[in-house]
């Protein structure tokens, strides 16, 4: 069996002939959502993003910052204004330069268009000031996550031209300034884009067309990689690793990752929050019917991290006084009981891929055994997100790929404006600990707020956070260059194809 890259290390080349101006197909775990960095709300827009609209910020494979559009940066000393300065060679895919009026275009739209998913996390930039390729961003307090929102949707500049020409319909046709420009989108079955001649690193592709093909089965992405028809497949699943790694065709780079799973819970959204949402001790029966370290070793051959945060065990943000609670039914049961369910039975949205399937199966047996009966509901990843966001769901599977700010990976979910907070939850003693926390730039004491944050969170438990990734990519043999981020994000630059 070949060896597994785990190292966050560019792979070595594996054949002198290099073909540049090749086409490479990656193989997508489903569908991506909507093509517009104001609108976005899934990991896989984010996947494509990365080819079509670069960022103010970027991160390198140590969760570093890294400068992108903006070459340099620094805080005022009250930390109340951050000024960038942009790079001044950023042509748009339309044609148009791109200046500081065409960052305050991108946020002002981002904080106030009706449909933005940008809202929360760009809501202390009181104003934008634009002085060419200067950029000053007024903050009404301090907001130490600035910089990794910029790494992300918050931080990507699309053409203003492009923006007030298509207005709502944008995601059908994005412009941006991204090393390729958008060529197509057929939904359900490719987006593809070809590279951008102009771009201002337009060096470091040499790839001359990507073709994204969604593919949610993973047996289906896995074959096809093999046999040639795809040249990267993201998120293989660990009972995938063994064939590719086997195969000599294919190889396999991996990557520790800031991402996480978990299960939402409707507290307070609609008819549906009644349920599971009135009563704690209910939430923590389900909980301790479950056992996170067999579904690791049933469902991802153990090769995942079981966990109940929102940042991975071991991190500096993970509070080690609540570690990942062992199973009790009986305790379970007892909770149910005293909760006056002592029969509970709820719906949970499942996204229709085999690995997702599996993880809701073996939840729905082990719960059985303590009197809650799981109904699983099994649908498109898009169908359910647009399900949750009306409140029309009990509880629902997703998906955090993370980012480098400790801030970004809970305020999400349990801030009480927070953009994925489907569920409603709210809790004001929560949220002044994270309003808090945001204001703060020292490690230890941003450290000792996020532990406070993981002790309410935990207590109220409006999601079950159930394991923290690795990511895994399967790739070509001949496919070099490829580089693994934490993040998770499919970054094209360097990659290579050989004949």
């Amino acid at each position: 069996m070949k060896s597994r890259v785990l190292a966050i290390a560019t792979l070595a080349a594996l054949a002198p002939a290099v073909a540049f101006g090749a086409n490479v197909r990656i193989g997508l775990g489903g569908d991506p959502d909507v093509l517009d960095p104001a609108i976005g709300g899934s990991f896989l827009d984010r996947v494509v993003f990365a080819g079509l609209c670069d960022k103010l910020v970027d991160i390198d494979q140590n969760l570093n910052y890294v400068p992108q559009l903006a070459e340099e940066w620094a805080w005022s000393t009250d930390a109340l204004t951050l000024t960038m300065k942009l790079r001044r060679d950023v042509t748009f895919h339309d044609g148009e330069k791109m200046d500081g009026a065409s960052v305050k275009a991108n946020i002002e739209r981002s904080k106030t268009l009706a449909e933005s998913r940008r809202k929360t996390e760009l809501a202390a930039i009181k104003e934008v000031e634009a002085d060419g390729p200067t950029v000053r961003f007024k903050l009404a307090q301090p907001f130490a996550p600035l910089i990794g929102v910029f790494t992300d949707r918050g931080g990507m500049v699309a053409s203003p031209k492009a923006l007030a020409a298509m207005g709502s319909t944008f995601a059908t046709k994005p412009v941006c300034s991204g090393p390729y420009s958008f060529v197509e989108r057929v939904a359900l079955d490719r987006i593809v884009v070809k590279k951008f001649p102009q771009h201002w690193n337009q060096a470091a592709y040499k790839i001359e067309q990507v073709t994204y093909l969604p593919i949610p089965d993973s047996t289906v992405r896995t074959a096809n990689l093999r046999s040639g028809g795809l040249q990267v497949i993201e998120r293989v699943l660990p009972s995938d690793l063994a064939a590719l790694e086997s195969d000599a065709r294919t190889k396999v780079v991996g990557s520790p990752a800031t991402a996480y799973y978990t299960m939402s819970i409707n507290l307070n959204h609609g008819e549906r929050a009644a349920t599971l949402g009135k009563d704690p001790r209910v939430r923590e029966a389900l909980e301790l019917s479950l056992d996170r370290e067999v579904i690791n070793q049933v469902v991802y051959n153990g090769e995942f991290i079981a966990s109940n945060q929102p940042w991975a065990p071991g991190s500096a943000w993970n509070n080690p006084g609540l570690p990942v609670p062992k199973r009790d039914v009986a305790k379970a049961k007892a909770l149910l009981k005293a909760a006056g369910q002592e029969k509970l039975s709820f719906t949970l949205f499942a996204p229709n891929t085999t690995t997702e399937m599996q993880l809701a199966q073996v939840m729905q047996a082990m719960a059985a055994e303590a009197g809650i009966e799981i109904k699983i509901e099994v649908q498109e990843a898009t169908t359910i997100v647009q399900r949750n966001l009306k409140g029309d769901y009990q509880a629902a599977f997703g998906i955090w790929s993370g980012r480098p700010d400790p801030d970004a990976n809970v305020s999400i979910w349990f801030a009480c404006q927070g953009f994925v907070n489907w569920g409603k939850y709210c809790n004001q003693k929560l949220e002044d600990v994270l309003d808090k926390a945001r204001t703060v730039t020292a490690t230890p004491e941003r450290q000792k707020l996020y532990h406070q944050a993981a002790e309410i969170i935990l207590a109220d438990r409006p999601h079950l956070i159930l394991y923290h990734y690795r990511w895994f990519w399967g790739l070509a043999a001949r496919l070099d260059g490829f580089k693994p981020y934490p993040d998770g994000i499919v970054r094209l630059d360097g990659m290579t194809l050989a004949n």
